[in-house]
């Protein structure tokens, strides 16, 4: 009995989760509202740190989740219940996500810190059934306690932040949860968990950020036709196009989803890959935004593109199929050809129809590779395996 417990059951991404997703759509969009407050022709540092901290906080959020459901739910009226409750929270999050957030302080923490307690309580309820399973029990008093502290951590910072005027807290919680759940709380985890499922989560997600992109692209389209507004509408798509197919290329042709692994490296990896996809999104934006000085958001996309990239090749590094001997030539290769479009986007930032071509070759550039590579791996043919 004890073997069937531990013996990971697949698992199908039900519809529930997908809505519960659909919350996280609209907060991105309320994060991206964070990156439109300007200072000496970019983004102000004070706006710019909230935006990280707040996409951080809700990419965690969602990842704690999404652990859970992997390995404990059973998609009954107890886990929708429990779902539904932190959406209804997530909006109080989404809420206080704005510029004058410092009125919305209090009503912010106390929704996240209520999440992360809700998803603790789930977790213990579950000692019931794993009580003599001694793996999973002290998996799930680790997690138990790791969400109650950093919830009580998230509390600590109302009588902070009203006392000193800082945040502090709210950044050390998300560094505490996450060091914590990389030191303890997925230790042995890879025995229970269903990384197809755990995979296939990620994807979607990845997915949905990709739809807040193509919107943002949108206004591209302008609806006064002309070569010149042609042009950059069909290049602005083609970026976006080059950035999926990429991704799309590592799930369908380079990972393992069948592997046994705890999956924690390879979400961690991606709140990075959804935080740089979230840059792009809006540097795609204020490349069109004449309040915003040119050099420094030639930096910010590019410099998005070139994070979207190395954590991409990362997966590539402990959670393909097979190991190909010349990843590291690829992955070298991928550095130089980043180093060379970086240097040719900075020195001819004032010739924006070169510019954006120049992106798209980068970007399909990268996707060729991943491609050659990934053909490489599923044929296991002049790869040296």
């Amino acid at each position: 009995m004890i073997n069937d417990i531990l013996r990971p059951k697949e698992k199908k991404v039900e519809y529930v989760e997908l809505i519960y997703d659909l919350i996280f759509v609209y907060i991105v969009g309320r994060n991206n509202l964070l990156l439109h407050n300007f200072e000496n022709g970019f983004i102000s540092s004070a706006a710019f740190l909230s935006y990280i901290m707040t996409t951080l906080a809700v990419i965690q959020i969602w990842n704690f989740t999404t652990y859970y459901i992997n390995i404990y739910g059973k998609h009954g009226i107890r886990d929708h219940i429990f779902l539904f409750i932190n959406m209804f929270l997530l909006y109080f999050v989404a809420e206080g996500t704005r510029t004058d957030w410092q009125e919305f302080h209090t009503q912010y923490h106390i929704a996240w810190a209520l999440i992360l307690i809700n998803i603790g309580v789930q977790y213990l309820i579950e000692l019931r059934i794993y009580r003599d399973v001694e793996q999973n029990r002290k998996q799930i008093i680790r997690m138990s306690i790791i969400l109650f502290l950093e919830a009580a951590i998230v509390l600590g910072d109302i009588p902070f932040f009203q006392t000193t005027g800082m945040t502090w807290f709210s950044l050390f919680a998300i560094l505490f949860g996450m060091t914590a759940v990389l030191l303890v709380g997925q230790r042995n985890s890879k025995y229970f968990v269903d990384f197809n499922h755990l995979s296939e989560r990620a994807m979607l997600y990845v997915v949905f950020t990709f739809g807040e992109m193509i919107i943002v692209i949108a206004s591209y389209f302008d609806g006064a036709f002309s070569i010149r507004s042609t042009y950059f509408a069909l290049m602005a798509f083609l970026i976006v196009v080059g950035l999926f197919l990429s991704y799309g290329i590592f799930y369908d042709l380079i990972i393992d989803r069948e592997k046994q692994t705890n999956g924690l490296g390879y979400m961690l990896l991606h709140v990075f890959i959804i935080f740089a996809l979230n840059n792009i999104t809006n540097g795609l934006e204020f490349m069109r935004a004449e309040e915003i000085s040119l050099l420094p958001k030639v930096l910010f996309l590019s410099g998005s593109f070139l994070l979207y990239f190395v954590f991409l090749f990362a997966l590539g590094n402990r959670h393909a199929k097979a190991r190909c001997r010349k990843y590291v030539r690829l992955c070298l290769q991928a550095v130089l050809i980043g180093i060379v479009f970086a240097g040719l986007i900075l020195l001819l930032r004032e010739q924006m129809m070169i510019n954006i071509a120049l992106t798209v070759v980068f970007v399909f550039a990268m996707f060729a590779m991943l491609y050659w590579y990934g053909r490489k791996i599923e044929t296991a043919d002049n790869c040296n395996l």
